[in-house]
């Protein structure tokens, strides 16, 4: 479901686009777990040089277990859409981690390709999509990636291999800086999608209205029901589509026309989700246009949603609920609860 906030868990590593060129001659070599890799060292004014790497490992990569490798990296379908590319999506900022022993069961993953890598070193990776995912993802493979092909590439420019105390400082000091320059993207990109969002209400002769954030909406066909409340579960039906282009990314016909349902002014969506629904009184239909920084920011959504991307939801307020009543403090659990609350931790032991 693209409107949940933390869709893309893919944002583990990503690459550089000078080295794309790079996967278009010579030969791949290949582990004895199945991922085919080139290595490169950079001879300087952005050349690069193949770099033997032993298929069994580099063996001074013991040296460096225990320390967390900063890089930048870019994930690319089968069919050489990007999925996440780092320097866009971290605004410049590399990707750091933690280098640990490759266990048998990694072999075939990510773990196993980054054990491959020194500081300066460049490489492409190209891993079968059912291993990446079973071993380093550890989730089904998505739709999209499967309907794209059995691979998945990953470009990497490792940029420095550091000891945990000085990642630390660096990563405390990379958030102040990120989050200054994310702030003032948005800022601007706000008034830019200002600008487009008003000509295209004008263009589609849409009447619209903007809340205080800076979301617009038109309510189509007005429902007879109240508005919802924060923390009230609300249940809708919709269609998103990219603004600038129409394409549609995602919607409630792909699951058999169900209402998605979630706790409105919970965060458990997007802002201008959030912002938008709680206009629309129950049973009303209408458009929702979200600015990108509303939307997905400067990180976009997977292959479908670009950075910086204006959206367009059709939806209809279904349903208003209260949410259920939490158990009172200290009270009791029954034992369907306890055995939900074990298996809800299950899960996530086996996601770690």
């Amino acid at each position: 479901m693209f409107l949940q906030r933390n869709f893309l868990s893919l944002a583990l590593v990503a690459g550089i686009l000078s080295l794309a060129s790079c996967n278009k001659s010579g030969d791949f070599s290949k582990t004895p777990s199945g991922i085919e890799y080139k290595v490169f060292k950079s001879t300087g004014a952005g050349k690069y040089d193949a770099k033997d790497v032993s298929s069994e490992g580099d063996a001074t990569y013991k040296e460096r277990i225990g320390k967390i490798m900063a890089l930048h990296v870019e994930y690319r379908t089968a069919k050489d859409s990007v999925l996440f590319n780092s320097r866009k999506q971290q605004m410049g900022f590399p990707v750091r981690v933690p280098l640990d022993t490759v266990r048998k069961a990694q072999r075939g993953g990510l773990e196993e390709a980054i054990s491959l890598l020194q500081p300066g070193d460049s490489a492409v990776f190209r891993f079968n999509v059912d291993t990446i995912f079973a071993k380093s993802f550890r989730q089904p493979v998505p739709p999209f990636m499967s309907k794209a092909g059995k691979t998945m590439t990953m470009y990497v420019k490792v940029d420095k291999v550091q000891a945990q105390a000085e990642a630390m400082a660096d990563v405390q000091k990379m958030q102040v800086e990120q989050q200054a320059k994310m702030a003032a993207h948005a800022e601007d990109q706000l008034k830019k999608d200002d600008v487009a969002l008003q000509a295209y209400a004008k263009k589609n002769n849409l009447t619209v209205q903007k809340d205080a954030s800076g979301v617009y909406y038109a309510i189509t066909t007005a429902g007879p029901g109240p508005k919802p409340k924060a923390g009230q579960i609300v249940s809708v039906l919709y269609k998103g589509s990219l603004l600038e282009s129409g394409k549609v990314f995602d919607s409630s016909e792909k699951v058999g026309n169900k209402p998605f349902d979630f706790a409105i002014g919970q965060g458990q969506v997007i802002p201008g989700w959030d912002a938008g629904i709680a206009q629309f009184p129950k049973g009303s239909k209408g458009v929702l246009l979200v600015p990108s920084s509303l939307a997905y920011g400067q990180r976009g959504a997977g292959a479908d949603i670009p950075a910086d991307a204006i959206l367009r939801f059709d939806v209809e307020l279904v349903d208003i609920k209260n949410a259920p009543a939490q158990p009172a403090a200290g009270a009791q659990m029954d034992e369907a609860e306890i055995r939900r609350q074990i298996e809800a931790m299950q899960r996530q032991q086996q996601g770690k």
